[in-house]
């Protein structure tokens, strides 16, 4: 017991009985069996625990290489994705880059395509203009045209009374009803007052005309209506006869001072608007309602009246 408790063991059990099972002598052997107690203490002692423990160890170093495998398998997986994202990402601005190509060239085109609508569209109005311009000027041959028609009308109408005009009459003048007249048709020749217009008739030897008959009158407002010229106003349209009243208002006198015994006043006709002292016959439909007073100092055609040279 004292021995046990000297050596400082203070175990139980087989290992302290095999420690001690020798006789050693001296101090070496003393010191030799202390250190050799304690190798056996180290080497024998739970050896369960040991085992145990590298087992642990084990598990712990596969477990840190499946962890180690799993990240490098996730590092690799992350860079597979993050180099696929990059390439994405390329693609994508490749493809942003095509299309802003593809914009800036619809832009283009968009713009291109303006310029030649509004090109279109100012060509348009050009020939729309030029349309209008030609249907102005068709009308206006149209209308020339039907002038001319009336004109060749109104000549071949004429013509006998000119033929008979040669032989009766001066040249210009119409022979009709037995007297000759002469009627200023041509705008070459100018509108003239009531007391010029006269004159010019008096020169000729002859007079304005006295229409005191309705075959005269019928006669007179035919041939004047066959000369009408539509498009001017009918205020400028007239043509003066001999008759007046410029002695007594509302007393109307031929010029050879013979009294108007039937008229053929327009409705409201005379009326001596403007002191209106003359008269004049006017081209209307209706041949009974020709007259109209008008003042004398007014610009119109005339009408002369002569007696035939071969009745002289």
């Amino acid at each position: 017991m004292e021995d046990r408790e000297n050596s400082g063991g203070t175990s139980d059990g087989p290992y302290s009985k095999l420690t001690y099972q020798e006789d050693f002598g001296g101090d070496e052997r003393t010191l030799f069996s202390n250190q050799e107690k304690h190798q056996v203490s180290m080497s024998m002692v739970r050896p369960d625990f040991s085992l145990n423990h590298y087992r642990l160890l084990t598990v712990s170093l596969a477990v840190l290489a499946v962890i180690l495998l799993v990240v490098d398998i996730g590092l690799g997986v992350y860079y597979n994705k993050l180099t696929g994202g990059q390439s994405a990402v390329m693609d994508i601005s490749r493809e942003v880059v095509k299309l802003q190509a593809a914009y800036n060239t619809a832009i283009q085109s968009r713009d291109d395509a303006k310029k030649e609508l509004a090109r279109e569209i100012s060509e348009q109005q050009i020939t729309k203009w030029e349309l209008e311009h030609e249907c102005k000027r068709s009308k206006t041959y149209e209308k020339q045209a039907d002038k001319l028609q009336m004109d060749i009308a109104a000549l071949k109408s004429h013509m006998p009374m000119l033929k008979q005009g040669c032989r009766h009459c001066l040249p210009g003048w119409t022979f009709m009803n037995s007297l000759c007249y002469y009627f200023p048709f041509s705008e070459d020749i100018s509108r003239r007052p009531w007391q010029e217009a006269r004159n010019f008739c008096t020169k000729q030897g002859g007079n304005l005309a006295v229409i005191d008959s309705r075959e005269k009158h019928l006669a007179v407002t035919n041939l004047i209506n066959n000369y009408h010229d539509a498009t001017r106003p009918i205020s400028q349209t007239g043509f003066w006869i001999g008759l007046r009243d410029v002695q007594e208002e509302g007393n109307w006198r031929w010029l050879d001072g013979t009294r108007l015994a039937q008229g053929y006043w327009n409705d409201g006709e005379p009326n001596n608007q403007g002191n209106e002292d003359c008269a004049a016959a006017y081209p209307r439909s209706n041949p009974f309602k020709s007259w109209n007073d008008a003042p004398c100092n007014y610009d119109l055609k005339w009408i002369c009246e002569m007696t035939p040279r071969s009745a002289g």
